[in-house]
């Protein structure tokens, strides 16, 4: 039988976004590759310490069992085929049962996210995450200097989204952005009943919701909306949710106060966010992504 990963939530995540590579990525970006092989080459025995993204891994890789694998990762990565040793030998050392990779020396590896009908691509490379946007891959860019996820609670899985252009489309925000607070309340409040079109995140928000669908007594799903919408704005979300017949555990309609203190209340493994003033303030905190899609990541200028 022909080995497929139909079913299954896939992650593509670059090395970068799962393991700490920092040091050894700034002699890359001096430009100097071979140098960096080098390091790797000779850092091959020494697991790298854990990235921004590893909890969330870590954590929807428990979905696995022996009778059923739910859940694949598969690393996506700028680093060369040599350095992609030093990645698995890492996995290994944490008991990561991750297989596949896809090692690309400097080149672009999100063409290899179709093949693979990815639900998710974490990489810290903005241009890569774009590009898998455009492509219609829910893609983030880790900021590899966010504050790692909690240890408090090893049975779930917490992830955390915002709500206009990433789980909803950003029309909402268009109306926000060029006439104000109240007319987007007013417009919102006006179209209550009237669910919003899904935002690049809403494939990530389904697979999720079929995962815990499925359930093992090891590990559960917590999902958390956090937006700076407030009531009467709060309604239409709930209720786009409601019409996608998507349960999420909790939502945080915060009527623009900071959303940083918030997640650190909620210890996400991972907080997804279009605005980078957020995701900036947020990583403060918790781990976060940016999510380069919407008007807010639209050019100055931009019809």
């Amino acid at each position: 039988m022909a080995v497929t990963l139909d079913g299954k939530l896939v992650v593509a995540i670059s090395s970068r976004a799962l393991f700490d590579f920092e040091e050894e990525n700034r002699i890359f970006e001096q430009g100097d590759d071979k140098a960096y092989m080098q390091l790797q080459l000779q850092r091959l025995d020494e697991p790298a310490a854990p990235g921004v993204a590893f909890s969330l891994v870590h954590k929807l890789l428990a979905f696995n069992d022996p009778d059923t694998q739910r859940v694949e990762v598969v690393i996506l990565s700028r680093n060369d085929p040599v350095s992609g040793m030093r990645v698995f030998r890492s996995a290994k050392h944490y008991g990561l049962p991750i297989q596949r990779g896809s090692f690309t020396r400097g080149q672009s590896p999100w063409r290899y996210l179709r093949p693979l009908r990815a639900n998710l691509f974490l990489s810290a490379h903005l241009a890569d995450v774009r590009a898998a946007l455009d492509a219609g891959v829910p893609a983030a860019q880790v900021y590899p200097t966010s504050v790692r996820a909690s240890d408090q609670h090893p049975h779930e899985v917490r992830i955390a989204f915002d709500g206009d252009a990433v789980l909803f489309s950003d029309e909402a925000e268009r109306v926000f952005q060029a006439q104000g607070l109240s007319a987007f309340q007013e417009h919102e409040a006006s179209k209550a009943a009237l669910p919003l079109a899904g935002g690049p995140f809403k494939p990530l928000l389904e697979a999720l919701h079929r995962l815990q669908q499925e359930g093992t007594p090891r590990m559960r799903v917590r999902t958390a909306l956090v937006t700076a919408r407030s009531a009467p704005a709060h309604e239409r979300a709930i209720r786009t949710l409601m019409n996608w017949n998507i349960e999420i555990d909790e939502a945080m309609f915060l009527g623009g106060l900071p959303k940083g203190e918030f997640l650190r209340e909620f210890e996400p493994d991972f907080f997804f966010d279009d605005q980078t003033g957020h995701i900036e303030a947020a990583a403060q905190h918790v781990p976060a992504g940016h999510v380069a899609a919407g008007i807010s990541n639209e050019p100055k200028g931009h019809p």
